[in-house]
């Protein structure tokens, strides 16, 4: 998968990149400086659009293009308001991938593959990867409960997502959830992935735009310090902090959802990632920030992770 012939296989050929490495499309950490650098080491890298109203997504994707010959596209968490001002953006700028989540799949692949636009559709199921391939994608994210962000109720592991759903789908298979290293990338691609999709190791890189203090958090944060919450609204992973205690109290007097919302408010994701407020902020990361240990270049994780994947595979051999 990620070896240094870089043979081509279904995922670098539908993107036209040389490794199939997808950069998660992370809101406050997928910024124009994080998506060129991934797309120039030879993967795809998103732009996070969840975090970024039309005009900011707009300036994003003309100064990625400015940064990047490559191919890039943009992760559109499909919940949020303002969507179809994003999707005008994104066919105007001539965005050439886009990684649709949460939301029906349907709703806007057809439109976009009429604009020459590839979709690949995030799931955490067989069920919803399934309606995912109905509604013509072109790829399915399989994605773990490992997974940082947006993820499933039903907590399936991604070892066990992935050979499931590869059984059943006819398109390529990304593997998403708890991905950092390379020997990781072989185990996904032993149980069947075309790709692969990371996310929190991009997320604590110099080129990520994620606060300097967020990023600290994660590289102390050890085995036991992420935990899968807020199912009764989105589920995410969250680091745990003061914000994280006050939703276990919560959840303790045995609150609703409107209790949950108040809490939550608006902005909490932003005041974590963007801002730095690690103690009430949304600190959003996956399940593999006990891996992660530094704050490297992109770059360099490009490296490491075609090492890793290398010795994993010889060690096999």
């Amino acid at each position: 998968m990620c070896h240094k012939k870089y043979d081509m296989n279904r995922i670098t050929a539908l993107f036209g990149i040389r490794q199939p490495i997808i950069q998660g499309g992370m809101v406050w950490n997928s910024g124009w400086r994080l998506a060129s650098a991934v797309s120039n080491s030879g993967g795809l890298g998103l732009l996070g659009a969840g975090s970024m109203p039309p005009d900011v997504l707009e300036e994003h994707i003309a100064k990625c293009r400015q940064a990047t010959m490559q191919p890039f596209g943009v992760n559109l968490p499909l919940m949020y308001a303002g969507v179809e001002e994003q999707i005008r953006v994104i066919i105007r700028g001539k965005v050439p991938v886009v990684f649709t989540s949460a939301g029906s799949p349907k709703t806007y692949t057809s439109l976009l593959h009429q604009h020459g636009v590839k979709v690949a559709h995030v799931t955490s199921s067989l069920k919803f990867a399934l309606k995912a391939q109905e509604a013509s994608v072109d790829a399915v994210v399989a994605e773990g409960f490992e997974a940082g962000g947006h993820n499933g109720k039903e907590e399936t592991t991604t070892f066990c997502l992935i050979p499931n759903i590869k059984k059943h789908v006819s398109v390529p298979v990304i593997a998403a959830g708890g991905i950092a290293t390379g020997q990781q990338m072989l185990a996904a691609q032993i149980l069947g992935a075309d790709g692969v999709q990371i996310g929190s190791r991009f997320a604590v890189t110099r080129e990520s735009s994620a606060h300097e203090r967020f990023k600290t958090a994660v590289v102390n944060a050890r085995e036991g310090d992420t935990f899968l919450t807020l199912k009764e609204i989105t589920p995410v992973r969250l680091l745990k902090n003061n914000f994280f205690y006050e939703t276990e109290k919560i959840y303790a007097a045995h609150g609703v959802k409107e209790d949950l919302v108040r809490l939550l408010g608006k902005g909490r994701a932003r005041k974590g990632m963007f801002e730095g407020d690690t103690d009430e902020g949304e600190l959003e990361i996956g399940q593999c920030a006990s891996l992660i240990d530094d704050i490297p270049s992109v770059e360099e994780v490009f490296r490491r992770l075609n090492e890793e994947y290398q010795t994993a595979l010889n060690n096999i051999r």
